[in-house]
Formats: structure tokens, sequence, C-alpha cells
């Protein structure tokens, strides 16, 4: 904290310290000129009587012991801005004081989990139960409690998978984090195919999961010259992706961003850029590679959520 803030916090405890012990010291007696309570003759319920009355002693030394116990708390504690206590306790020290225990808790429960592999563990129904908690505290808010994904967050629970679905590739993910990125095309479709260039690439796109649609569809037709000259170098000439840069299948039934004309001329127009964050600091090894055992078995049922089920 600079020194600025630390001199404000120090005027402000002053002010309400010494505020109180005025306010305390001003109403412990009648104000000069005031007639006695007994005087006014308005009585009510035999013993109330009008004017100020100072409240009684021991109730008044009640106030100036908490007083004291905040000059206490100050010298012990701190509270000063920054100025540390005499104890040189802080709420950040010990936050990583109980961190590191529960940490060490965390890695007995953990530890006999580590290194093994990720199919094995998702037939070992703690192991699974356990992965299961660590993504719905850290995957779920993209991917859905059950794995199904939503627009721009992939469906873990099919066979289809962007950047691989064996288990040593779902550790990576999950350990490392991926990129995604779809450059926006438009403006380079246009300058060599025309101003409906984009609209011929998309009606070729959608005829990579059949075929025998581009007979008779002179757009696609047109968009098959487009498709080869840009988007070959990602996607491939059978339009199967790759793996190794995430660039999806176009020929399957699934599209992460939508599968409607509008989707896809979203997509070439101003492109897509999906990140998955990296957990390897976040988790360390042992719970992601929990969290990619459970992942996992979305996929593979016989083999993993199905046997613990």
């Amino acid at each position: 904290m600079s020194l600025g803030w630390t001199l404000f916090v120090i005027v402000i405890v002053a002010i309400n310290i010494f505020g109180c012990l005025w306010l305390l010291w001003w109403t412990a007696r009648r104000r000069p000129g005031d007639p006695a309570p007994e005087e006014t003759s308005h009585v009510w319920d035999a013993d109330l009587t009008e004017y100020n009355k100072p409240l009684p002693k021991w109730w008044i030394n009640l106030f100036y012991l908490t007083i004291l116990f905040a000059f206490g708390y100050l010298f012990w504690y701190g509270g000063l801005g920054g100025i540390a206590g005499y104890s040189q306790w802080s709420s950040a020290r010990e936050h990583d004081v109980e961190k590191a225990a529960q940490d060490a808790r965390l890695e007995e429960t953990f530890r006999p989990y580590a290194n093994q592999p990720i199919d094995q563990l998702a037939r070992d129904p703690t192991a699974l139960s356990l992965g299961r908690s660590i993504f719905n505290n850290n995957c779920a808010l993209c991917h859905g409690s059950s794995g199904q994904g939503a627009i721009g967050y992939p469906n873990l629970t099919d066979d289809i998978w962007h950047w691989g679905g064996s288990p040593d590739r779902i550790l990576q993910t999950v350990l490392d984090g991926r990129e995604g990125i779809m450059p926006p095309w438009a403006s380079v479709l246009t300058s060599t195919g025309g101003e409906n260039a984009v609209d011929y690439t998309v009606a070729y796109v959608r005829t990579l999961g059949n075929p025998e649609l581009l007979r008779n569809d002179y757009m696609a037709a047109q968009g098959k010259k487009l498709y080869e000259g840009v988007c070959v170098a990602c996607h491939g000439v059978d339009g199967k992706g790759n793996q190794d840069l995430g660039a999806p299948d176009l020929t399957d039934d699934y599209w992460m961003y939508g599968s409607s004309k509008e989707s896809l001329v979203e997509a070439l127009t101003h492109g897509h850029h999906g990140s998955m964050p990296a957990h390897r600091e976040l988790l360390g090894e042992t719970r992601a590679r929990l969290a990619a055992s459970y992942v996992w078995s979305l996929s593979h049922p016989a083999g993993g959520a199905a046997e613990s089920q």
C-alpha cells in the first residue's frame, strides 16, 4: 500500500477513535445551565424525567474498555494501512498457511493416482468420482455439467475431437490448453472470386459431407476452386481437418459454431477464436490427469462412466 493511502487510513482511524472518546466524554455529564431532571416537573411512569442524563458509569466504562481494546488490536494485528502490527500478522500470510495445509491434504488424496494412465483411471470408480468433481469445479462453466458443451464450446461426450481424442491428447489439452483460430477470409476470397465468393465457398463446404450434392450445384462448383485456394491448407482437400492444428472436420454433422448458412458466412467473414485455458498451474498434473480421465470416460462409457454407475 502506498504512503498516501497509509496516511489516509491512519487519519480515518484516528478520527473514529478520538471521535468516540470525545462523544463519551461529552455525554458523560449534563450540559451547563440545564436544570436538574427533578426540577422540570415532567415525570412519566414514576421515574422517567426530562433532559439528558448521563449513562451509568459502568456502561460508559465498558465503552472505554472497547476503545482500549481497539488500541491493543491495532498494536498487535495492525490496521493502519501499510504499517504492520507487532505480531506481523496478515490475512494473506494466514491464507497461504491454510492453503498449504489444505494442499498437503489434497496431495495425500491424489497421490495414488499420480502418473496413472488415463484409460486406467477411467475404470477406477473412486478416481472417476474425483475427476467428476474436478471437472464440475473447473470445466463445467464452459462445457456444461453434462459435458455436452454449447455454441463455441465443444461437446465432450461424442467421438469428434478437433485436437484429438486419445488419452494423451486429452491430457495435453487439459494441462497446456489450446488456441483454435479461424482467420477471417472474406476479403481474400472476394479479391479472387468476386462479391459472391463467400456464398460460393459456403455452398461448397456444405457439400463436403455429401459430395453427390456438388454435381448440380453451380455455386458449390464455383466455391470448390475458392476452397482449394484458401481453406485446403488447414482443412485438407477432402475437408477432414487437421487435429495438429485444431482444424475441424467439415464432412461430419458437428458444427461447434452452428451449421446454418448464416453461421458459416459469419465464420468466413469474421473468423473465430476459441481458447481453452491451460490448467497445469491451477490443478497440477495429477488433478488434471483425473479430470482428463473423466472427460475421456464421457465418450468411452464402456470403459469409464458406465462401470462407475
